[in-house]
């Protein structure tokens, strides 16, 4: 990353203090005190200043070095990378396309916001790069990858999927933070059982900059009615009810085992605005709880301003009748799954050659 170069007021500033300083008079020889001695024996050494400490996350790109490609998609291609000083894995994502100067400082300046993000339920971004005319971006690294093509019919488990999703997006929309690309592709999960939203911010970033006809930021399958069709809601968008429509899109199809419209994720675009801005939004289906089918319909609400915030669905039934209490001891344990809801399905049985 090309680093900023500072003003030259320094520079400016010293020549006045010269000129100054040559017209003030000489100092008397006979009113100067002489130094102390040192005596190295008697010497106590000093504190490093705080500078010197090492810091949190990796700031040189040499130090970096590819493992594998993890994924990719419209935004960009993302790699493990292995940071050798440490030996800790991070994500480098590798924003396509190059862009001129004035688009260039706008998106250093939307990724420095985000690297002052800092929840456990949102992956954290700890630096950039602008590596080759590409910019690049470090992300935290999470080893069990996306909830993508999941099946949750386990209420509890999903209960608490949710709750973690909610958490992090309450945190980001208090932030005035949209998503707009809240999908399950997008929410990853770890060893430990903690689910992290990703991609939070870039694909606004890519939005703003991106030609809009050729940009595919955001999944339009995912995407809230309004948001397709602009003459909907007298035009108006608003973004953080938009991430609410998507989440409970993404909740349904991890119940459901599939994407819950008439119509393929993966269809046409006519075909899926047609069943997203024309057809009623889709339900729970009758095998479901009575807490989840309201969930879900305060989340699929057409009208955005009926809708319900994340910070007020954190407090829906769903999300609280399956919640545990919280030790007081160790508040961090209220961001990990209990060990008798798995999210993940069991891993393929291995078989032995011979």
């Amino acid at each position: 990353m090309r680093p900023l170069q500072p003003p030259p007021a320094a520079a400016a500033s010293a020549t006045p203090a010269a000129s100054s300083s040559s017209a003030r008079p000489r100092r008397r020889s006979d009113l100067s005190l002489p130094l102390p001695q040192r005596v190295p024996a008697r010497a106590v050494p000093l504190p490093l200043p705080p500078t010197s400490a090492p810091t949190s996350s990796p700031t040189s790109f040499a130090e970096l070095e590819r493992v594998n490609r993890i994924g990719s998609g419209s935004g960009g291609t993302v790699y493990k990378v292995l940071h050798r000083p440490t030996g800790k894995f991070y994500a480098l994502k590798v924003i396509h396309g190059t862009h001129d100067e004035s688009v260039r400082h706008q998106i250093c300046r939307e990724i420095e916001i985000l690297r002052g993000v800092d929840n456990p339920n949102v992956v954290k971004c700890h630096n950039m790069y602008d590596h080759n005319g590409e910019i690049q971006v470090l992300l935290e690294y999470i080893d069990k990858g996306s909830l993508e093509n999941i099946h949750i019919p386990h209420e509890p488990s999903l209960s608490d999927l949710t709750r973690q999703i909610l958490s992090g997006l309450h945190y980001l929309h208090k932030r005035k933070i949209v998503h707009r690309d809240i999908k399950p592709s997008n929410f990853l999960i770890n060893s430990r059982g903690t689910v992290k939203i990703a991609d939070f911010g870039v694909s606004r970033i890519l939005d703003q900059t991106m030609d809009a006809c050729n940009s595919s930021v955001g999944t339009i399958a995912y995407m809230s009615p309004e948001r397709i069709n602009t003459d909907l809601n007298h035009g108006k968008y608003d973004g953080y009810a938009g991430d609410i429509w998507s989440l409970g899109v993404s909740i349904l199809e991890f119940y459901l085992g599939r994407f819950p419209f008439a119509v393929g994720r993966g269809g046409d675009w006519a075909s899926l605005m047609i069943a997203i801005c024309m057809s009623d939004p889709p339900q729970a289906p009758a095998t479901a709880s009575r807490e989840f089918k309201d969930f879900i319909f305060c989340c699929l609400q057409r009208d955005p301003a009926k809708r319900w915030t994340a910070s007020k669905l954190l407090r829906h039934p769903f999300i609280l009748q399956y919640a545990s209490p919280t030790p007081s001891s160790n508040t961090s344990s209220s961001n990990q799954i209990p060990q008798s809801h798995q999210l993940l399905p069991p891993p393929p049985p291995r078989f032995s050659s011979s």
